[in-house]
């Protein structure tokens, strides 16, 4: 990676207005809540305006705990906005959610998030704003607005907003922010209306849609096994999980024969990750180890454990208060400060554990406090992911599996013989709330960012090259020249329809961007494998798709490489596809090569949510490299849209009530897509399918700046095109 980081180290050199935040210094979106973020911003004419934020990262709304507006862009929306090109938006509905009361002792914020998430999830709040409001917001932290902020992408709104209170000014100074510039976001903030009192009983904005939640009915929960709005009660885990061993194939099933379900239980795996940002739940998770060693609990032998916190000050406050010291004796070591287990960077298993597994064809469960737990996100391997709280995620450790009824099963047994139960190792809120009032200080904060630009020895003697223009390696396995402008002409051509088109693919429901473009490890069969077998790269050295995006050769045979993808052309899962002219199975990526060498265009079918999870760009980029030319899905997540869109790859979208199955669609069959040269946003447009069918499909171009992206081949010729006409 020391090639990636002197690049890094280029752009801040040779680059206007770049600062470069060195690895190993937080997820970058809890270094953006507790350091980067003003507030307010100052103009050279001493203008104060409100400070916002884009970010690459779907979960940039973490700062909306803050208020301060802030939502996820495409990499390659946000590229086009670093050039200049301001971002567009359809006008967005407002949804309010009013929160009552007070959360229960038993509850964390994370139960609060995952009750958040399911019912706007179920409500449907895609593109659009949620904001919180109500006495309950009072009673919360930062910190766990922040957690529900956070999740915005999982339930899938644009934004999840809280406005600025006395709460909020208080954080600030607790985050070790200069005096000077609090009073001025204090003084800002009344001037022009944005401070609020949750309280105040005549804050009462019109907004689209109100809903409520009374925060004294959140139960401890988690949410799994392989979406994050799939809700359960913490006490129906159990039953749930064991329930789905057996049921087909599905989000809550697995397919498992009865007999095989038996040996399930017998041979347990836990991936247990716990992802510490910050507040109570950090705390909560180091008394829950503390008083489980002092009932003489140990990990079991075969949960493999890990620790991220989210910024350096978490491992600060835990020091201090020496919770870090009981987390570590149960195996919860600091691996590094970022997205680790979440987004796949779990590492390997025992080796003894992964062939039990693969010979076996076991389901094994992993527990974590991350955001997504998509089917093989956090290990390819492990096909049952639950989120859960820190505490929760240390108590399942303990446990050494998922289907315990933790309300009647002891989690062991301690060092006197008596069953600990899950009660027993529980600290109460006053316990949790001493603590993080006693350690969660200013000083720490001030501690962590005070040389946060330095970075590390190795960051320092890193060298960078001097050139104004970046000098491409031709070598490099890691960083490659994109070929996404090399047939580009000064003027865009004409918009074409797409002829006999071939489906790539023909897909389900929820497809995530880690379907499409996974970030984790390198399969050893796969054709990016291949490729740098090819280049001499062994497979020790072969690192994740999320290295290795800088060469799209490796991206490009990474699209669809999933191995839990699951292709209706075929009956079984895996980054798999049939060439449709010869009836052949292959790889995805060797499929859209055949199609591209006999100058077939290709599509992909998609059920709803196409593209949610991840704002990855490669996402888009990938599909594009392959040849596709159009997604007709029953519906899109945003960001996913955008990049699309940003690729010059056509979004269309179902009517409603259609889809591919009440078309009675195979994907066996050729589609023709007439797509007029004076086409309009949201244009309804005719498919012609090869066995005589047709239909109407919307045309998810919003705003007619994204219609001009798509006239332009996608959004990076279009601005090449408009620096040029400067």
């Amino acid at each position: 990676l020391k090639f990636i980081y002197e690049t890094f180290q280029w752009g801040a050199k040779s680059l206007k207005n770049l600062r470069i935040i060195p690895p190993g210094s937080g997820i970058v979106h809890q270094v953006n809540l507790e350091y980067l973020s003003r507030g307010v911003f100052i103009s050279g004419d001493q203008l104060v305006y409100p400070d916002s934020v884009v970010g690459t990262d779907s979960h940039t709304t973490m700062n909306n705990g803050s208020g301060v507006l802030a939502w996820g862009v495409g990499g390659i929306e946000a590229e086009a906005v670093m050039l200049g090109q301001p971002i567009s938006m359809v006008l967005p509905e407002v949804v309010g959610y009013r929160l009552t009361g007070s959360l229960p002792a038993t509850s964390t914020s994370t139960d609060l998030v995952l009750t958040i998430t399911k019912n706007l999830r179920d409500l449907g709040v895609v593109g659009k704003f949620v904001e919180f409001f109500g006495p309950g917001v009072a009673s919360l932290s930062i910190a766990d607005r922040a957690t529900i902020a956070n999740m915005c992408p999982e339930y899938g709104a644009t934004v999840g907003f809280f406005p600025v209170d006395q709460r909020t000014i208080k954080y600030l100074r607790q985050t070790g922010r200069d005096e000077h510039t609090i009073k001025l976001i204090e003084a800002y903030m009344k001037q022009a209306g944005f401070l609020i009192d949750y309280n105040d009983t005549t804050f009462a904005p019109k907004y689209s849609k109100v809903v409520e939640l009374n925060l004294d009915s959140v139960v401890p929960c988690v949410s799994g096994p392989k979406r994050p709005h799939d809700r359960v009660q913490l006490f129906s885990l159990c039953a749930d999980f064991k329930k789905g061993l057996c049921e087909r194939a599905s989000f809550k099933g697995f397919g498992i024969m009865p007999e095989a379900a038996n040996k399930e239980v017998l041979i347990k795996v836990n991936g247990d990750d716990v992802k510490l940002r910050h507040g109570s739940v950090v705390i909560t998770a180091g008394l829950v180890a503390k008083n489980a060693i002092k009932a003489g609990l140990k990990m079991p032998s075969y949960v493999k454990t890990s620790l991220s916190p989210g910024s350096g000050v978490v491992t600060k406050y835990l020091e201090n208060s020496g919770l870090l010291f009981d987390l570590q004796e149960l195996g919860y070591h600091v691996t590094g400060y970022g997205c680790m287990t979440c987004i796949g960077n779990s590492g390997p298993l025992n080796e003894e554990v992964s062939k039990a597994i693969e010979e076996n064809d076991l389901v094994v469960a992993s527990v974590l406090s991350g955001n997504r737990n998509f089917e093989g996100r956090v290990h390819s391997s492990v096909r049952a992911s639950y989120l859960a709280s820190p505490p929760l995620v240390v108590i399942y450790g303990l446990a050494g599996r998922v289907d315990i009824d933790l309300q009647n099963e002891p989690i062991g047994i301690g060092s006197d013989g008596k069953k600990i139960f899950f009660h027993d190792i529980w600290p109460s809120r006053a316990e949790v709330s001493e603590l993080e009032e006693s350690f969660v200080l200013p000083q720490f904060f001030n501690e962590v960012y005070a040389n946060i630009q330095n970075g590390s020895e190795e960051w320092q003697q890193l060298k960078c090259p001097d050139d104004q223009l970046y000098p491409w390696d031709s070598n490099s396995t890691y960083i490659q020249k994109v070929p996404f402008f090399d047939a580009m002409e000064l003027q865009p051509a004409p918009v074409k329809s797409i002829k006999g088109a071939f489906a790539l693919l023909s897909l389900g429901d929820s497809v995530t961007t880690d379907h499409i473009s996974p970030a984790g490890s390198i399969s050893k069969v796969s054709p990016a494998a291949r490729f740098l077998t090819s280049h001499g790269v062994v497979p020790s050295e072969f690192n994740t798709y999320g290295s290795r995006r800088g060469n799209d050769q490796v991206m490009v045979r990474g699209t669809f490489a999933n191995i839990r993808l699951t292709n209706k052309l075929l009956s079984k899962t895996g980054p798999r596809t049939i060439h449709i002219p010869t009836g052949q199975e292959m790889d995805v990526y060797d499929a859209a090569e055949r199609y591209r060498r006999e100058n077939n265009s290709v599509i992909v079918l998609a059920g709803k949510e196409y593209g949610c999870g991840s704002s990855r760009d490669w996402a888009a980029k990938g599909p594009f490299l392959q040849g596709v030319r159009a997604v007709i899905a029953e519906s899109f997540e945003r960001i996913h849209r955008s990049n699309l869109i940003g690729m010059g790859i056509v979004p269309l979208q179902y009517l409603p009530g259609q889809n591919a199955e009440s078309l009675q669609l195979t994907g066996r069959e050729r589609f023709t897509i007439n797509i007029p040269s004076d086409i309009q946003p949201g244009a309804k447009i005719l498919v012609q399918v090869s066995d005589g069918k047709a239909f109407e499909v919307q045309c998810r171009f919003d705003t007619e700046v994204e219609l001009t992206y798509f006239k332009h081949g996608g959004i990076l010729p279009y601005m090449v095109r408009k620096l040029i006409a400067i």
